[in-house]
């Protein structure tokens, strides 16, 4: 037998049409994101969710998520990544590569094509975009970091 004890028509699956994103979240210099899902839109309780562009040659401002954990899925152009106390680590990620960001670790996104706009959905395990902005001084020349599976060894 059947629970009519939810208004599942009220409460159930959401669908976030992609051109009423909300702008009014928090922002890092060099970046727009813009919200999909958070508690404020759909009552998401333990996830973010939301997409951002960085402009050709733009780089975002140092930045954390306090304990949130992050995920960027790379829809289109090339992401490169700065990490660290002093951003002196770098690696990059192209359409289909998936990014995790673990929570506190200062970093920074760029924007690796001088021609295409970065696009990327994003995604935290906290229901608000916490963002930390930091003053960094960098590493002139980043160390290059190649990720190695621990499961699937070359």
């Amino acid at each position: 037998m059947a629970d009519h004890t939810h208004d599942w028509r009220e409460n159930g699956v959401r669908v976030i049409p992609s051109d009423s994103l909300d702008t009014n979240t928090a922002q890092t210099p060099g970046m727009n994101r813009a919200a999909a899902i958070n508690a404020a839109r759909v009552g998401a309780q333990k996830l973010w969710a939301g997409t951002v562009h960085i402009h050709a040659g733009a780089k975002t401002g140092a930045h954390h998520h306090g304990e949130l954990e992050s995920v960027i899925y790379v829809l289109a152009g090339r992401a490169r990544m700065r990490w660290g106390e002093r951003l002196e680590f770098v690696a990059e990620a192209g359409p289909g590569d998936f990014i995790f960001v673990p929570p506190f670790v200062p970093h920074q996104e760029i924007n690796a094509s001088s021609e295409e706009t970065l696009q990327c959905v994003l995604m935290r395990s906290g229901n608000e975009a916490v963002v930390v902005n930091l003053d960094i001084d960098p590493v002139e020349t980043p160390e290059g970091v190649a990720w190695i599976d621990p499961i699937h060894r070359a």
